[in-house]
């Protein structure tokens, strides 16, 4: 059983301003708690003084902070794979590096994953300090998340979430994945899932790193994530039963043809020759296209049983 009590995940793209203030504030709630815990700061590429200023809060807190730099700005799902590898808490929070997030937050997060047996909780902002362009497709893709996933959240976007510490040992993110964390989740077995009301503070520091074109990659990422946390395990599921569906509309297609010519000739009734007719070329483009799906579910099956990596991203400097 792990001896610490509480990990915060903190990654951060260009926050050097915020860092000292936010993990001075975990501190006093933490030490108020009497927890045991640990503050990873992923920098995830910055070029400004994150790094620095990582170094310099290592020497005030050299049991707590965990300092993890990659050579290169690989993104936030990146971080948050490297901070859940690297973690040792019996209870884990991710949290933006911004200060909109509050670190009061953290006990009634913490009694929710230790005590009331929460897999996952994730924070909903329901009173946002952001402009209207940003929210209301915030609010869409939200809805739309929801229905697609059967999960019941209004924010699966927030960065504040707490974890059992299984959750996040079991679940692989990776290029946009982090917003559907509690989606794989889910997937993964771990179904109780909640909400919590969260205070969302105005930004004190520095700009949004997010644009709009977020919400037009979350929709990919969703069909994205929906398909490979399905199938990844058994390609041919998919793509042989789309293969046989069309093989076998091909051959059926093809059979009636030949019934029909010799129905006609049967009769003494003017027919014209299968190859000749337009569906029989429908027909075989089925068939083909039928033969290739189950062919490419084959070779993913192949694939998956000879694929064993991991994501694994190139770290500059750890502390």
């Amino acid at each position: 059983m792990s001896q610490i009590d509480l990990s915060v995940i903190i990654p951060l793209y260009n926050e050097e301003e915020s860092l000292p203030e936010l993990c001075n504030w975990i501190r006093n709630v933490a030490d108020a708690q009497n927890w045991k815990y640990e503050i990873l700061l992923i920098d995830d590429g910055s070029n400004d003084g994150s790094w620095e200023v990582i170094q310099m809060l290592k020497k005030s807190f050299p049991e707590q902070i965990v300092g993890i730099s990659f050579q290169r700005n690989y993104g936030k799902s990146a971080a948050l794979h490297t901070g859940f590898a690297a973690c040792k808490g019996k209870v884990v929070v991710t949290m933006d590096a911004d200060l909109q997030d509050s670190p009061d937050e953290l006990p009634s997060l913490y009694k929710m994953i230790a005590i009331d047996g929460y897999d996952l909780v994730s924070g909903w902002k329901k009173k946002r300090h952001d402009p209207i362009m940003k929210t209301l497709p915030s609010k869409f893709f939200n809805f739309v998340t929801s229905k697609v996933s059967g999960i019941q959240l209004h924010d699966f976007n927030c960065g504040l979430k707490a974890y059992n510490q299984k959750v996040v040992k079991t679940v692989e993110i990776y290029g946009e994945m982090h917003r559907y964390i509690p989606l794989i989740a889910k997937w993964n077995g771990f179904q109780k899932i909640g909400e919590k009301s969260v205070e969302h503070r105005a930004r004190k520091y520095g700009v949004t790193k997010f644009g709009l074109e977020r919400f037009v990659f979350g929709f990919l990422d969703l069909l994205s994530i929906s398909f490979v946390t399905r199938f990844r395990k058994r390609p041919m599921h998919f793509f042989g039963s789309l293969g046989s569906l069309s093989f076998l509309a091909g051959l059926l297609i093809v059979v009636g043809l030949i019934i029909e010519k010799n129905y006609k000739i049967y009769n003494g009734l003017k027919y014209r020759d299968v190859v000749s007719h337009p569906l029989f070329y429908i027909s075989l483009v089925a068939v083909i296209i039928g033969m290739q799906l189950f062919l490419a579910g084959y070779i993913a099956e192949l694939m998956n049983i000879n694929s064993n990596k991991k994501n694994e991203y190139n770290i500059r400097e750890t502390i």
